[in-house]
């Protein structure tokens, strides 16, 4: 199947008038080199300054040694962290922007250089001032990676508008090419624009993007629509043969060759690639949950929880006012939801609605047609009474829930508890939900709350529990601040 003069005409239309060049990770880069060298000068600089008396401070040497000031150790420790970071690659261009590993990259080189400096001060023996170690790095540690934060938002934004981002060409069968598009439409911020497709189907189009030929026509399309980004999705027709000459054909394009193997919903740590016999194998893993993982959870919602409470009790002690003063009932609303493993608890809320919600709940699904749906949520919900809109929207009636946490029912961070009945009308998949502790918040919660249907809420529920890490629940904490702080229109 040829490239045709109608499918040429595409061209036109696909590339703007107007767009960044290629170079652009090199140009981001550059950019994030620029920023680290100012936090990492500018955090040892108010260092200086604030912790270090004026003038020609010395650091103290056991034994005789040349004269160091505090001024040219600063220097020094300033150029190791900077040496650190390229070391570390936190800034290769197939991490920044996206995922966990460059903040983890960011982490790990901080650390690196506070182990060096501890062996150095070790050795030589340096009396270095104790507040370096526990002050001036963790700080300067903690703004690099809100700096690279800072620097994601804007690059998500530009990628909203198809600004730097990798023109991207998907080749494989018909079903996995649409799967392929379909996922990243599904997730803004993957720096991923597909603007055609080579496939074995003739026609059109697969959904927004157009078909620019067969498997044949795989380098030509990329010339044809200038991408700079090939994957591979997989078909029967791709022998290893054909694959190599690809690559060959799309290195010496400077085009990147990307495999997508079909594997659905896998974190990048759980993936790990093992070249055997000149094949490229993956092995998967799956992480439990168990032993001191499980520990560490447990005890970082103990902690978290209690501090919490302490720290938010006037504003519960408040609400508890408006609720009493706001409708008759019952200031606390507590329902049978179903934890981990099936097991039945009590979860606690701030009252929101009437008195006599739950005998309304059953005419107003059927009322909505969604009475079959494991989701029991009324659009437009006139049980909910004028306070409770407010602590809804904020979600200031989930915080008695923090109890739950603190007596192990609930996770801070975890699928959202369900009731017996919606639990009823799971299918195999969503029963995977109830391998872990349900939580106050979760990835669903944070990635669209109520606009969200019941398959994407599933879908990423499922992600979390088969790729649960500590740091993935401190993201998702991060993101729950922010959503209460300015909740949008999907908070209801």
């Amino acid at each position: 199947m040829a490239i045709t003069g109608a499918q040429a005409n595409w061209r036109a239309r696909l590339i703007p008038a107007r767009r960044s060049s290629r170079d652009w990770p090199r140009r981001y880069g550059s950019w994030l080199i620029v920023s680290d060298v100012a936090v990492v000068v500018a955090t040892l600089a108010v260092y200086r300054l604030v912790a270090i008396p004026p003038g020609p401070t010395r650091m103290a040497w056991s034994s005789e040694g040349p004269f160091l000031s505090y001024t040219f150790g600063l220097i020094i420790t300033a150029a190791l962290w900077l040496a650190a970071l390229a070391l570390f690659e936190t800034r290769e261009r197939h991490i920044v922007g996206s995922g966990p590993n460059e903040y983890r990259r960011v982490a790990n080189a901080s650390f690196a250089l506070f182990a060096l400096l501890v062996s150095i001060c070790f050795f030589f023996q340096i009396d270095a001032a104790r507040t370096l170690f526990l002050v001036a790095l963790p700080i300067g540690t903690l703004v690099l990676i809100f700096s690279r934060w800072a620097w994601r938002q804007w690059l998500r934004t530009q990628q909203r508008g198809r600004k730097y981002v990798y023109r991207t060409v998907v080749m494989a069968e018909p079903g996995k090419a649409a799967h392929v598009i379909e996922s990243i439409d599904r997730s803004p911020g993957t720096g991923f624009d597909v603007v055609g497709v080579v496939t074995s189907r003739q026609g059109d189009a697969i959904g927004r993007v157009p078909i620019l030929g067969g498997f044949s026509d795989a380098v030509r399309a990329i010339d044809l629509v200038d991408a700079d980004t090939l994957i591979i999705a997989g078909a029967d027709e791709l022998d290893p043969r054909t694959m190599r000459r690809i690559g060959w054909e799309v290195a010496d394009r400077d085009v990147d060759l990307v495999v997508a193997p079909a594997l659905t919903d896998v974190a990048g740590p759980r993936i790990h690639a093992t070249p055997a016999a000149g094949l490229p194998f993956i092995h998967v893993e799956f992480p439990r949950l168990e032993g001191f993982r499980r520990f560490a959870k447990r005890a970082f919602d103990l902690v978290a929880s209690f501090l919490l409470i302490a720290i938010l009790s006037p504003i519960m002690i408040a609400t508890a006012i408006a609720v009493r003063v706001d409708s008759r009932g019952p200031i606390f609303y507590r329902q049978v939801r179903i934890g981990r493993g099936g097991r039945e608890f009590g979860m606690i809320k701030f009252r929101s609605m009437n008195a006599d919600a739950d005998d309304q709940l059953a005419s107003l699904l059927d009322l909505q047609g969604t009475s079959d749906q494991p989701l029991f949520k009324v659009t437009d919900d006139p049980r909910i009474t004028r306070v409770g809109r407010f602590l809804r929207k904020h979600s200031i009636d989930e915080l008695p829930q923090l109890f739950n946490v603190l007596t192990g029912d609930m996770s801070l961070v975890g699928p959202r508890p369900q009731r017996e009945g919606e639990v009823a009308l799971y299918d195999d998949a969503a029963h995977r939900r109830l391998l872990v502790k349900p939580g106050m918040s979760g990835l669903w919660q944070v990635s669209g709350r109520s606009a969200l249907s019941w398959d994407d809420a599933v879908r990423l529920d499922l992600y979390y529990v088969e790729n649960w890490s500590f740091v993935q629940d401190i993201q998702i904490l991060f993101r729950t601040f922010r959503a209460v702080l300015a909740p949008g229109e999907s908070a209801h």
